[in-house]
């Protein structure tokens, strides 16, 4: 782990990213060593940053990345936050207060099965997301939300929860967005009010032939929908094969015709892995 541009794993105990979730971070793909999409992700990390009026210095953050890079494994998961730093009791930053920054490898999560192929089981989370535009899009360390909604789990057979706003618009799930079809249309929700726009998902609306439409989501349009798959930038694109809401389970087609984006956007994604550690 590098903390501030060197090899240590403690913080100081009043850091602004422990005491209140005052900070940003990123999950990046470590594919044959090298990271994917960074940039992308460095330009979120920036835009939270300056969004929560956090200091960052870019290209030290960079250098720091290039200085760590001998150690990536040939597969993994880098993860970098940034926090406001050390500073007193209280709400109100310090404008004194220098920025920490945190470098940790992992290792890539297993998943049982091929859910890539054979799809996954989601069901809809009780817990809600709150409307705060301030936020929307962003990737802040304050993820309380998720927590509750990942507590939530029926068992170990599903593999993601969906989350609606307050307002119960689906908005996306604990740790991916969602693209869906209908009518041979791709869509994914609007982010306007909340939830995180993922790098993923940003990736596919610029990839995809044709793009997908930014549009509102209800639970029974979602439900309604010919195909439905979720993403991530570390596990990439898994089709849904079924949505537990309540009492109800719905089924979809993961392998005929239906899903026929799902299986596009799978192929974008390798593409990008060939490409971006070429």
């Amino acid at each position: 782990m590098i903390v501030n541009g060197s090899s240590q794993d403690t913080i100081a105990i009043n850091d602004r990213g422990l005491a209140y979730g005052d900070g940003v971070f990123e999950t990046i793909l470590i594919h044959r060593h090298h990271p994917i999409l960074l940039q992308a992700h460095l330009d979120r990390l920036e835009s939270g940053s300056s969004r929560l009026k956090i200091s960052l210095d870019r290209t030290q953050l960079e250098q720091e990345i290039a200085d760590y890079s001998p150690h990536f494994p040939e597969q993994g998961v880098l993860k970098i936050i940034v926090t406001r730093g050390a500073g007193g009791r209280g709400y109100r930053p310090l404008h004194s207060s220098d920025t920490t920054r945190i470098l940790s490898l992992h290792s890539l999560p297993v998943y049982e099965g091929d859910p890539g192929n054979s799809g996954i089981a989601t069901f809809i989370c009780n817990q809600r997301l709150a409307i705060q535009p301030t936020l929307s899009g962003i990737k802040h360390l304050n993820r309380l939300e998720q927590v509750l909604a990942s507590q939530e789990w029926p068992d170990e057979s599903f593999m993601e929860g969906i989350m609606l706003d307050s307002n119960d618009n689906v908005i996306e799930g604990t740790r991916s967005n969602i693209f869906w079809s209908e009518s041979c249309r791709l869509f994914t929700p609007t982010l306007s009010n909340c939830g995180v726009a993922g790098i993923m998902r940003n990736y596919l609306l610029n990839s995809i032939a044709g793009a997908a439409e930014i549009n509102g989501c209800s639970l029974d349009r979602l439900v309604g929908a010919d195909e439905i798959f979720i993403c991530n930038s570390v596990f990439g694109i898994w089709p849904v094969r079924s949505i537990q809401a309540g009492s109800k389970t719905v089924a979809l087609d993961v392998d005929g015709s239906e899903a026929k984006f799902t299986r596009q956007a799978q192929s974008v994604f390798q593409e990008l892995l060939k490409a971006d550690a070429a």
